[in-house]
């Protein structure tokens, strides 16, 4: 018998979606550098930020759990992206097709990336969900702007020391110059995206509790 989804299970699914296409369009375009008010960051920087919004909207609301099974999802995600583009510069390319050289710059240096970007992923992000849960808990459930920010600004950093350090060490790109723009750019992310964390915890709250008050006889999971 085919079950309906619930408007939670709709959003957890819409955030789950989100997260995984954040986290492996990161891992593809990290090997640009960019500037952004003189600091220097990978091109990621703004799109892998945004993770740890979703992951701390995810905590908020359905709690360790269903978090800890994104995060894996997340990592399952980039893998196979890995894979398949490893496999792409493998196979041989067309004899009219001028374009491998250019392809294989781009996304030749991958797989270093994209393991850099999993150790450093996994640390920050089991990281972030304990924090974040323990500051909750600490706040008795209110004030989620502190814990918001302080569970992001603390994994950023670990994720960011991490992730540069072994992605580029080697390459002759400065790497202390690269961690501390990326922080700072990941910090003033992380401060601004609090009103979107309020924003996504308030409408999936708000949607599963009318749905709950329309269909008494259907449970809504919240924390």
């Amino acid at each position: 018998m085919e079950s309906t989804l619930t408007r939670q299970e709709k959003a957890f699914l819409l955030l789950s979606c989100c997260f995984a296409v954040l986290l492996v369009v990161s891992n593809i375009i990290a090997g640009k550098i960019i500037v952004v008010g003189g600091f220097f960051a990978p091109a990621a920087v703004v799109c892998y930020s945004l993770t740890f919004a979703t992951t701390d909207t995810i905590a908020e609301v359905w709690g360790k759990e269903r978090t800890r099974f994104v995060v894996k999802v997340g990592f399952m995600a980039v893998l196979l992206s890995a894979l398949f583009i490893r496999l792409a510069l493998i196979l041989p390319a067309a004899p009219f097709w001028d374009g491998h050289e250019a392809f294989a710059t781009v996304l030749g240096s991958n797989m270093r990336i994209v393991m850099a970007s999993l150790i450093a992923y996994l640390i920050s992000q089991y990281h972030d969900i304990w924090a974040f849960l323990f500051w909750k808990e600490k706040t008795g459930g209110r004030h989620l702007w502190v814990r918001n920010n302080l569970s992001t600004i603390v994994s950023q950093l670990l994720d960011t020391v991490i992730f540069i350090s072994l992605a580029f060490y080697g390459t002759g790109i400065p790497l202390i110059p690269m961690i501390i723009g990326q922080y700072l750019i990941k910090s003033a992310i992380a401060l601004c995206d609090t009103p979107i964390v309020y924003a996504m915890v308030f409408l999936t709250k708000k949607y599963g509790t009318q749905e709950q008050l329309n269909c008494p006889t259907q449970s809504v999971n919240e924390n």
